[in-house]
């Protein structure tokens, strides 16, 4: 997966991406990937659909749409993130582009709730990212205190988020990596309300790049995920490393 974050980019408009359709052999190998999906939290029950895009209400031109559904729970929106970004990275494998949609609507489903959905589309091997490095993102001095495992930090900041907010910051030391959630003071075009929803859905897309990076570097961790407290600059995790 660590190699698919240099390549993957959001779509937010399928068009101009070449003719190629998700074959059938794609779909059931999207579905068996979805059985090996790790999640942060194996106590939240999750349920994730694949439909065809005219059963949602995105507008992409997209050719299909994966739901995702979860028990609300401690930290489940971060548990949505971090399994969500392993399908992303993987459907950016087979070259089928992603857009996590969040402005999507969408029913409850097998007495779970609807959190977000996917865009998907299969798009000419060219489209995709070129150079993850000129991507608009925050200097690694805006999400990374202090100088430990700033190789980690320089590619873990191009993490996906809604609108971009980037809404994560780390304190490292030695031995101990401390992520939070901060909650910006610009919003996009997401309504006020729902800034710190999408923010911890992109916490848990931000944890798993971070894992990936370090597993990269032959870091070892263990994670402590923690409850959200809603505030302003609120700890969601601290990973032990080099143990």
């Amino acid at each position: 997966m660590y190699d698919m974050i240099f390549k993957r980019k959001s779509f937010h408009l399928f068009k101009n991406t070449g003719d190629k359709k998700i074959s059938i052999e794609e779909l059931n190998k999207i579905k068996n990937e979805l059985k090996k999906l790790v999640p942060l939290n194996e106590n939240i029950k999750i349920d994730i659909k694949i439909v065809r895009a005219s059963e949602t209400s995105c507008n992409k031109e997209e050719e299909y749409c994966i739901l995702f559904y979860s028990e609300k729970k401690d930290n489940y929106l971060q548990n949505i993130g971090y399994i969500g970004e392993q399908l992303d990275l993987y459907l950016v494998s087979l070259n089928i582009g992603t857009l996590w949609y969040g402005i999507g609507k969408g029913e409850n489903y097998n007495d779970l709730d609807f959190v977000i959905m996917m865009a998907i589309k299969k798009v000419d091997a060219d489209k995709f990212r070129k150079d993850m490095f000129k991507s608009k993102r925050k200097n690694i001095s805006e999400i990374w205190k202090n100088e430990y495992y700033k190789n980690v930090a320089e590619i873990v900041r191009f993490a996906p988020s809604a609108c971009n907010l980037q809404p994560w910051f780390v304190e490292s030391s030695l031995n101990e990596l401390k992520v939070y959630r901060i909650r910006p003071n610009k919003r996009g075009i997401m309504p006020t309300t729902k800034v710190d929803y999408y923010n911890k859905i992109d916490i848990g897309i931000f944890l798993l790049f971070l894992e990936l990076c370090l597993k990269e570097n032959n870091v070892e961790y263990e994670r402590q995920l923690l409850t959200d407290d809603e505030s302003d600059k609120a700890i969601n995790a601290i990973y032990k490393v080099g143990v």
